[in-house]
C-alpha cells in the first residue's frame, strides 16, 4: 500500500533508542548522531521505493557525514511476513547500495511507533538539539530518472547543520507502508 508521510511536528524531540545491527552490535541515538545533526531513515530491503532511491541515499549519506550529520537506517518491517527484510539480508542490501550508516533492526517496532514512521522510506532530520527540522522526501526524482534531481533532504540538512532555518516547504516522502505485526 502506497502511503505519504504526515505533516511534520517541527521541534519535536527525537525519541532515544538502543537498537542492534544484524551482527548484534547495539547503537543509541547519541552513538549515531553527528556533531551537527542526525538523519533517522526508516527503510527496508524489499520496498521498490527504497530500492529506487538507495544509491542516491548512499551518496547523500556520504555528503551529510562530511557536513557533520550522522545517519542511522532502521528496518522496522515484520520480516517474518516479509522474509526479504530479515536481518541476515540487511548487510548484503547495504553493501550492494553503498549504505555506510548503521542499519539497525527495530524488532519490536517500538521505535517506529515512537517516531511515527508510516512508510519506507520515511526520513526524520534533526538538529544538534535533536529537534525535528525535516520530514520529507529524499529528492524530486522518486523511483525515476535522477538526472537534474533536487536533493531536497540533503540540502535541507546541510542548511540546518550550518545554522540556517529549515525549509518552509517540505514535500512528503512516499513509499510502501510499514509492515506491522
Amino acid at each position: 500500500m502506497l502511503l505519504e508521510t504526515p505533516a511534520p511536528e517541527f521541534g519535536s524531540k527525537a525519541p532515544d533508542f538502543t537498537l542492534k545491527d544484524p551482527s548484534g552490535h547495539a547503537f543509541t541515538l547519541s552513538d549515531v548522531a553527528g556533531p551537527k545533526g542526525i538523519l533517522v531513515a526508516f527503510i527496508c530491503n524489499h520496498c521498490p521505493y527504497v530500492i529506487g532511491i538507495a544509491n542516491r541515499l548512499a551518496q547523500d549519506i556520504n555528503t551529510l557525514r562530511d557536513a557533520g550529520i550522522g545517519t542511522v537506517l532502521i528496518n522496522a518491517n515484520d520480516y517474518r511476513a516479509y522474509p526479504q527484510d530479515a536481518p541476515e539480508h540487511m548487510p548484503a542490501f547495504a553493501k550492494k547500495h553503498g549504505l555506510i550508516a548503521p542499519y539497525l533492526i527495530d524488532e519490536t517496532q517500538e521505535i517506529a511507533h515512537a517516531y511515527g514512521a508510516v512508510c519506507t522510506p520515511d526520513f526524520f532530520g534533526y538538529d544538534t538539539n535533536f529537534e525535528l527540522q525535516y520530514r520529507g522526501r529524499l529528492d524530486n526524482a522518486g523511483r525515476g530518472d535522477a538526472s537534474g534531481r533536487a536533493a531536497e533532504l540533503r540540502d535541507a540538512m546541510i542548511a540546518i547543520a550550518n545554522g540556517q532555518q529549515r525549509p518552509d516547504t517540505q514535500v512528503p516522502s512516499m513509499g510502501c507502508s510499514l509492515k506491522w505485526r
